[in-house]
């Protein structure tokens, strides 16, 4: 899940500003959605109630410079969080967790099946919604990422309680599930501009990629309370039996007697014990080292980004240079 500070999205809604309206955006109506159908009411109203909206906000970014239309910036703004909350209703009837947004999930307080209607009609109302928009290309790109994400989930579930799976195997799933909705948001909007410049996509689609496999890596960090300012449940992945990045890399290298005693880490405490508090924060130093050589070319790739000629460019350039300080070092820069 990705969680924000207060700073933090108050630095996306300074940079996202294109007006009022844009900073005060509401991507999510209780009009959207049959009034004759009050239970998926009651369940939106809870999922969406509490949402930060990160993704829409992202989406702002391009629309502000691309000086998109309000109600094209609202269109991909809805789009983009309606698949990202159709995901999680299915993420979290897979996982059987409990709790989204500080509150009991949809599959628990509604039932499996509500959950899972829930979330598929959010990604038909997608569908809906951008038919009547008529930009045959936005509809297949938002098409192959729905896709993208399915994927990702069959692959990630299969892992669950491989203890076998090594890094190079979760970024396939990340780049599936976490980076391909970064993607859409910073290319839908050129896509919905009508700029289909291949170069520009391109680079827009690797940028996309770096930016989604920080987040999970660093959220992954959270899980081991590394930088965890939210204060993340700790170890909750690895107790679902689910080894995510930073677990991968730190199973690497253990010695065969330790496996078992890290896979059955209660608290920080216990992991440490098993494999040693020195050889922890070497890995992190390691595992932090690999991803500075992703900021790295992340970078690289705003110098390439910031010279092409289109207008709005260099400065929509500046704000996502910024992003990874927010992704994966959870710093805030205004």
């Amino acid at each position: 899940m990705f969680i924000l500070t207060l700073k933090e999205l108050d630095w996306l809604r300074l940079h996202a500003r294109k007006s009022e309206s844009m900073i005060n955006i509401k991507y999510y109506d209780s009009n959207d959605f049959p009034r004759y159908l009050p239970k998926l009411n009651a369940l939106y109203d809870d999922l969406f109630f509490s949402g930060k909206g990160f993704r829409s906000k992202l989406v702002g970014l391009a629309a502000k410079h691309l000086k998109l239309e309000d109600k094209t910036y609202i269109l991909l703004a809805q789009t983009i969080e309606f698949i990202h909350n159709a995901s999680l209703l299915h993420d979290d009837l897979i996982d059987r967790s409990h709790l989204r947004r500080n509150k009991p999930t949809a599959w628990l307080k509604y039932s499996p099946e509500y959950a899972v209607l829930a979330g598929d009609y959010l990604l038909a109302r997608v569908m809906v919604n951008l038919s009547s928009f008529g930009n045959l290309k936005l509809i297949q790109y938002t098409a192959e990422i729905i896709s993208n994400l399915l994927e990702g989930e069959w692959i990630q579930d299969s892992l669950v309680n491989d203890w076998s799976v090594n890094l190079e195997r979760l970024d396939q799933v990340h780049n599936l599930k976490t980076a391909s909705l970064f993607k859409w948001c910073l290319r839908a909007p050129f896509v919905a501009k009508e700029i289909y410049d291949d170069e520009l996509h391109e680079l827009l689609d690797n940028s996309g990629s770096i930016l989604g496999l920080l987040f999970q890596r660093s959220d992954d960090l959270l899980d081991f309370d590394i930088r965890n300012f939210e204060g993340k449940a700790i170890l909750g992945d690895l107790k679902s039996g689910y080894l995510n990045s930073f677990g991968a890399y730190l199973l690497e290298e253990l010695k065969q007697k330790q496996i078992e005693p890290f896979k059955n880490s209660q608290t920080l405490d216990d992991l440490y014990s098993a494999i040693g508090r020195e050889y922890f924060d070497e890995r992190l130093a390691e595992f932090d080292h690999k991803n500075k050589s992703l900021i790295n070319l992340y970078s690289h790739y705003m110098t390439q980004l910031e010279s092409k000629d289109f207008e709005g460019i260099k400065d929509y350039t500046k704000d996502l240079k910024n992003l990874p300080d927010i992704l994966y070092w959870r710093n805030v820069k205004k």
